[in-house]
């Protein structure tokens, strides 16, 4: 059967088809198809007319078995709908592309069992490494622990685990906390509450650091009472709000561990009619778009998100070159941001 007569069968061409027709070997083929320069011109140019003609895919998987690369980066978020999470996934992207890398995005929802799930998906994918932020249940990281067995670059980023040695890009949470908690105290208050992150997540426990350490420099007493256990989402935010709101005595400033739980806190205050900054001062972290949406405009601490991508792609892209991978923690700096709301 000619290569016309099965490509009106099926129009399943493979490697094979393209070789028979040509009358050179299937290693010619492919070769020619990789440019290699052991391949003459004319051989190349007829094996890539004849292949675009009938639209021939080279087999992606076999090739990547047979190099022991797919030429991917599998990237884990707790949530894709988020500003921050976005813009890093953007910043990942751009470094990849340019060094010829591909990128799958997986999305663990929060869920520590879903992110159990996909990091399973992305060894079985064989990808090249994996760069990953952890959900707020995770407090056990043994599943990103296979990577570092099987010698796969791992990187994480914002949300760090314990119990794990592995490269990470993040922030100096506990500077930022520090600044924004101190522009509330020379702002005068004095009673600032903080609505925390779970504290099994590093960042969470940072930005707690900070908002002590600039009590401390004020001489401000902490009380525990005043921290209030919270997640990272807006209606966390709104809940735990309402939670103080219960007291009897109110705190004149809050500063909250991130922004969507910042916004969700004004949401809440609000509704009570609850005059911002008048009555209750409050801050976030991040500097989400919505920041300067809501009324009064937030103030925050200000991420560098796309370069936190492009680092934690660079960190990969150090490591894959590596045998043995250096362990690479890069902190970068934050920025206050100081609009109406504090």
């Amino acid at each position: 059967m000619s290569i016309e007569e099965k490509y009106k069968i099926n129009k399943e061409i493979t490697i094979n088809d393209i070789a028979r027709e040509l009358n050179v070997s299937k290693s010619t083929v492919s070769r020619a198809l990789q440019d290699h320069y052991s391949i003459g011109e004319k051989t190349k140019e007829a094996v890539r007319q004849l292949a675009e003609k009938y639209n021939y895919n080279p087999n992606t998987i076999a090739a990547s078995l047979f190099k022991k690369s797919t030429q991917t980066i599998g990237v884990i978020v707790p949530i894709l709908s988020h500003y921050f999470f976005s813009t890093v996934i953007a910043g990942i992207e751009d470094t990849a592309y340019k060094a010829g890398y591909k990128v799958i995005i997986c999305q663990s929802n929060e869920s520590y069992e879903r992110e159990v799930i996909v990091a399973k998906t992305l060894l079985s994918a064989r990808v090249d490494g994996v760069i990953a932020s952890i959900s707020r249940e995770t407090n056990d990281a043994a599943h990103f622990k296979i990577f570092n067995t099987k010698n796969i670059p791992l990187v994480f980023f914002d949300r760090l685990p314990g119990g794990i040695k592995s490269a990470s890009v993040s922030v100096d949470d506990q500077a930022g906390a520090f600044k924004v908690v101190e522009h509330l105290i020379r702002q005068g208050h004095k009673t600032i509450a903080h609505f925390a992150g779970p504290q099994h997540i590093t960042l969470a426990q940072n930005r707690l650091q900070g908002y002590k350490d600039a009590l401390k420099k004020y001489k401000i007493p902490f009380k525990k009472e005043l921290v209030y256990d919270c997640g990272f989402e807006r209606q966390q935010g709104i809940d735990t709000a309402k939670r103080l709101l219960q007291q009897a005595h109110l705190p004149d400033a809050i500063f909250a561990v991130c922004d969507p739980v910042a916004i969700g806190t004004m949401l809440a205050l609000k509704e009570q009619g609850i005059r911002i900054p008048e009555q209750i001062a409050v801050a976030g972290f991040n500097d989400d778009p919505t920041a300067t949406v809501i009324e009064p405009a937030l103030t925050t601490v200000a991420q560098p998100a796309f370069e936190i991508g492009q680092a934690a792609a660079n960190i990969f892209l150090k490591q894959i070159k590596q045998s043995r991978k250096k362990i690479i923690n890069e902190v970068l700096q934050t920025t206050l941001v100081v609009r109406k709301s504090g």
